[in-house]
């Protein structure tokens, strides 16, 4: 039992950053404050930047890794760029191969999208514009659009589709957002 507690003692107490337990986070340089301002949006998505601005904002506040603060005290400043968000068609239904015989002849109907989007993200010294850090970050999440099938409905809802994109959008923010908090403050 005693070679296991000294081992164990001596591996805690080395150098490496792996430690039993949860280790200190900390942003490159040991800073303690950041600026995170607006994502630039790149894509053709419209309105999507509060929610990775938002989800990064949220991250740091909970970790309390650095305090985020106004552009113009902070030694630091974070940007964020939506560089594309794309959504892709899965698989369709044709309507003489399936069972919805409400639709119009010659119709088909698409069961899912899939929605990808990239982003990056710089961390920047604000004193001498020297780059701490960079990362990208991609992801994908699968969605479905509204049914189209019943004998009463026969069109989709745009406004559905769209809310529904949106939040999926919501989603992969916070999931990217998480990645990319993560990465930036690991401490080897």
């Amino acid at each position: 039992m005693y070679p296991i507690l000294i081992f164990a003692l001596l591996l805690n107490t080395s150098a490496c950053a792996y430690r039993f337990g949860l280790s200190e986070r900390a942003l490159p340089g040991g800073y303690t404050q950041v600026a995170i301002p607006m994502f630039k949006n790149q894509s053709n998505e419209v309105g999507i930047e509060p929610f990775f601005t938002n989800s990064l904002i949220r991250r740091f506040s909970r970790s309390q890794v650095a305090r985020v603060t106004e552009k113009e005290s902070s030694p630091l400043l974070l940007m964020g760029f939506i560089d594309a968000v794309q959504v892709v068609n899965g698989p369709a239904v044709d309507n003489k191969a399936s069972q919805l015989t409400a639709l119009p002849d010659q119709s088909v109907l698409i069961t899912e999208y899939r929605l990808l989007v990239k982003t990056h993200i710089i961390l920047k010294r604000k004193s001498d514009d020297k780059i701490l850090w960079q990362g990208a970050f991609a992801n994908e999440k699968v969605y479905t659009p509204p049914r189209i099938g019943g004998d009463v409905i026969n069109s989709a809802n745009a406004t559905y589709n769209q809310s529904v994109k949106m939040e999926t959008i919501s989603q992969l923010a916070e999931d990217m957002m998480a990645e990319a908090h993560d990465r930036m403050t690991e401490n080897f």
